[in-house]
């Protein structure tokens, strides 16, 4: 078997594959055309950031079996193409743990000490060490923001310093952490608590621009904040003019909105901030540490068909997926809108499946679906069940035999807060729809847009006045579906919309007297 090596890897990854009776061809200097004709009959290639894999390459290589990212991101693979193509596209999703805690610690030590600006005074023969007294990491608050594994080993070298941990993660759990390892907060209380903040977050439509000029606000004038997890979570024309204006004290940033940074940046010129250009997986441990994973997993895999971080498969049948999707499709509908709805750590989830044995691609096809925005790495079919597992949710999946009106039925509740019920069901072996709808049943046709579900008083004129709110917005109801079987005297709707509401229409809608819940839910 043939493995093509289209980036730089080290010496030690390629004779794992030599080792395994791979033939390597390394090509990481060649060009786009020369990798492109060099993988026509390769079973197996490696890459990282440098190769971009397009449809026509993969559609043009005939054995190939599996792609490796020697690193997280696959954005420069065509995973649809590859997926179609039966394709197992894998990655390295933890190697970097270390190499970004690291950097985060050291980051936090150069604001503190102001090494940047004294290397940079002594380059230009200057000896002004009164003007750079800088602070102690000792007894200092540390807030971190994400509990996940990065955050927990920035967590443990601090504690090492003598700082006192804050802690805020709305999707993990305080049992999971022993008793004097940190303070579990909300997070407005951990910013305006932190010595210094870091941030250990993925890049989803809440993390975006979290900490705009008026989060910068609620900072100590003291306060430092160190971003070594995703550009945009800072908004870095706010943290400009937070840092002009002194209303925090020093900024570290390795990663940006928009990479590379543009020379012309105002953060270039900003003052007390230290800048990295994405340094946080850059070390020579690192970089051997994906060469050498990269490189097991795909000997693993073309030798033993055994899977590690598999991107885009649940497991080996590629004919029983493709007669499955359907209701792996409605499994990541219903984990999708689970995700929107579920407020706070979940605790646990029970699946139930009727007429549907083949429950375990359905579990982690929900799983993936629910967790993909509440950790910073990628989920995949892989590793959902132990991401689950690593966030102390309990996890109970059921196989039922009992005879309902439905052929196939897949029911979700998922308990955090509160118990949400969503359960869905295939029609005609290809239509999904909801057919209980938080404890409601109903018939709901999922389609790709904006639904609103709203709770109310059961009394006239409610539907009419959310349709004057929507219809005086411009919002067209595609359907308003409505449900009366309540012992509360409540009724229930769900609303489908021609196009995206707006918060202040959702406030507006809640403010009514009738209304005693809305729930905006999109469906991609």
């Amino acid at each position: 078997m043939k493995v093509l090596v289209s980036d730089p890897i080290t010496e030690s990854g390629l004779t794992i594959l030599r080792n395994g009776g791979l033939e390597v061809h390394y090509l990481p200097e060649g060009s786009n055309e020369e990798k492109n004709s060099a993988s026509k009959d390769v079973h197996g290639w490696i890459i990282r950031s440098g190769t971009k894999i397009l449809e026509n390459f993969i559609e043009g290589a005939e054995n190939l079996q599996v792609i490796g990212r020697a690193g997280v991101g696959v954005d420069n693979i065509d995973i649809p193409a590859a997926t179609r193509k039966g394709v197992v596209v894998m990655n390295t999703p933890d190697v970097n743990t270390i190499s970004a805690a690291e950097h985060t610690v050291g980051l936090m030590l150069a604001l503190s000490r102001n090494i940047p600006r004294g290397h940079s005074r002594m380059r230009k023969g200057q000896w002004n060490r009164h003007s750079l007294v800088g602070s102690e990491l000792r007894n200092k608050t540390l807030g971190i923001i994400g509990l996940g594994k990065i955050g927990r080993e920035v967590m443990k070298r601090c504690r090492s310093f003598n700082m006192k941990i804050l802690g805020y993660d709305p999707y993990v759990t305080e049992d999971q952490f022993q008793l004097d390892e940190l303070e579990f907060v909300d997070l407005d209380a951990l910013v305006e608590k932190a010595d210094y903040i870091t941030l250990h977050v993925p890049i989803t439509d809440y993390t975006r621009n979290l900490f705009d000029y008026e989060m910068l606000c609620k900072m100590k004038p003291s306060a430092r904040i160190v971003n070594v997890a995703r550009g945009g979570i800072i908004n870095e024309s706010d943290l400009v003019r937070a840092l002009k204006d002194e209303t925090i004290s020093g900024a570290a940033i390795d990663v940006y909105a928009t990479e590379p940074l543009d020379k012309n940046s105002p953060l270039i010129k900003a003052p007390k901030v230290v800048l990295t250009p994405h340094l946080g997986a850059s070390t020579s441990e690192a970089k051997e540490g994906v060469s050498v994973t990269i490189c097991e997993q795909v000997r693993d895999y073309l030798l033993d068909e055994n899977l590690t971080n598999a991107i885009n498969i649940p497991f080996n049948d590629f004919v029983k997926l493709k007669e499955m999707q359907p209701t792996l499709s409605l499994a990541e509908l219903l984990g999708s809108i689970q995700a929107q709805m579920v407020a706070g750590a979940i605790k646990s989830i029970t699946l139930e499946c009727y007429g549907i044995d083949e429950i375990k691609p359905i579990s982690l096809s929900f799983l993936k679906s629910l967790l993909q925005e509440r950790v910073p790495s990628r989920i995949n079919y892989i590793n959902a069940e132990t991401v689950a597992k690593e966030l102390g949710i309990e996890l109970t999946v059921q196989y039922s035999t009992t005879e309902l009106n439905f052929s196939n039925l897949i029911s979700t509740s998922v308990v955090a807060n509160s118990t949400i019920r969503f359960d869905g069901s295939i029609f005609d072996g290809k239509y999904p729809r909801l057919v209980n709808v938080l404890g409601h049943e109903m018939d709901v046709t999922p389609q790709e847009g904006t639904m609103l579900f709203v709770e109310n008083n059961d009394v006239p004129g409610v539907i009419g006045q959310v349709g004057t709110l929507l219809g005086d917005a411009g919002i067209n109801i595609a359907a308003y579906l409505l449900s009366r079987k309540s012992h509360k005297g409540n009724a229930f709707a769900v609303i489908r919309l021609d196009s995206t509401v707006s918060e202040t229409i959702i406030t507006s809608i809640e403010s009514l007297n009738e209304i005693r819940s809305v729930n905006c839910i999109k469906i991609d």
